[in-house]
């Protein structure tokens, strides 16, 4: 779909317009994903894997960041600032591929698990990076702005896993309407996403607790369940990943300048990174191959903190009249979103198809 929107965009065959409607609905779709990883996910062996989950976290994030600043400042020959920013872009990812795991039916494999887990602690950090940055332009980084940041994240987070699951027990118990149920988790996942914007992080964070608090709620197997992944997986996640290609133009890259050398440092850093951070967490807990393959094809993908971190970096105009992010890293991301995207969907669904087969033949 990602390649659909290249083809159908205005650098493509310029069929349709990436207008509000995009902007709009492909948000709403990268909550959705968000939510649906939070709402799919086994939580007794989240549970039970959070230390692994939390490892892989951790790893994402400090070895992109470290790799990303030394090749941004000795290759790349960009600033401290903008190394730390673009560095931050290499350690997040979004779950792309979930659908993927969706469709095979293993979202709760103990791979799984662990890079969705993961993937909220590297998601977290990396937005955290992203909101100190944007707070240094904006005169707001002195005194206590990073505590204060991180008090009010874990305040609102609190908040969400506490009030909640009581709201929802509340509302399933006195409402059985399918149409309202599906309406007000609707709603659950917009003050998730709403409350995070408020107080300046990004709405993802939000929509994966929506998620988790939500899960015990609703059942795995259940018709709001079908409703909740039939609509996501139909029309918002589509239009998240239409909306992502629509903005890719690969004309730019050959025009000259940096575009081209940037793209494809930014792609080569972003993968190796997340593939060793992949491969340590697999040493480490002694898994299986097929299980590294899975956690490298769910965290490789770039696209949710990425465009934001991108987008921010590129409004922000600096001291000597440049902007912190220029055009030729705005070009190289969003071709390293679709590169990364294309990897991760291709390992996820190969790894997907093993464990699938994997899991059958245990059954047998």
């Amino acid at each position: 779909m990602i390649l659909a929107g290249l083809v159908i965009g205005e650098h493509g065959f310029n069929i349709l317009a990436r207008d509000s409607s995009f902007e709009l609905f492909g948000k709403v779709g990268l909550y959705y994903i968000m939510f649906l990883a939070g709402l799919e996910m086994n939580m007794a062996d989240f549970k039970q894997n959070r230390g692994k989950a939390v490892m892989l976290g951790l790893l994402a994030f400090i070895i992109p960041i470290m790799i990303g600043l030394v090749v941004n400042m000795t290759f790349l020959k960009y600033s401290l600032i903008t190394s730390v920013l673009l560095a931050s872009m290499y350690a997040s990812h979004t779950l792309v591929a979930y659908p993927i795991v969706i469709r095979y039916g293993v979202s709760r494999h103990r791979s799984v698990s662990i890079a969705v887990g993961g993937t909220a602690v590297t998601d977290t950090l990396t937005l955290l990076v992203l909101a100190v940055v944007g707070g240094m332009f904006k005169g707001e980084s002195g005194g206590l702005f990073w505590v204060w940041l991180v008090v009010k994240v874990v305040f609102l987070g609190g908040l969400i896993m506490y009030f909640f699951p009581r709201i929802g027990r509340w509302f399933f118990r006195r409402y059985d309407d399918n149409v309202m149920q599906f309406i007000f988790v609707l709603a659950m996942v917009f003050l998730g996403a709403g409350l995070m914007e408020f107080v300046g992080m990004e709405g993802i964070l939000g929509a994966f607790l929506a998620g988790l608090v939500l899960n015990r709620l609703i059942p795995h197997v259940s018709p709001l369940m079908n409703r909740l992944e039939f609509v996501g997986n139909a029309l918002f996640i589509p239009y998240f990943l239409i909306g992502v290609g629509m903005i890719i133009d690969v004309r730019s890259l050959f025009t000259g300048g940096e575009a081209l050398k940037v793209a494809i440092v930014m792609t080569v850093v972003a993968t190796f990174s997340k593939w060793l951070a992949a491969w340590i967490t697999q040493k480490i807990y002694r898994m299986q191959s097929n299980e590294r393959s899975m956690i490298f094809g769910l965290s490789n993908a770039q696209a949710a903190a990425t465009l934001a971190a991108v987008l921010i970096g590129h409004e922000i105009i600096m001291e000597n009249g440049e902007r912190l992010l220029n055009d030729d890293v705005l070009n190289g991301t969003v071709v390293m979103i679709l590169f990364t995207c294309v990897i991760s969907s291709l390992v996820t669904e190969r790894s997907a198809c093993l464990l699938y087969t994997s899991d059958a033949a245990d059954e047998l």
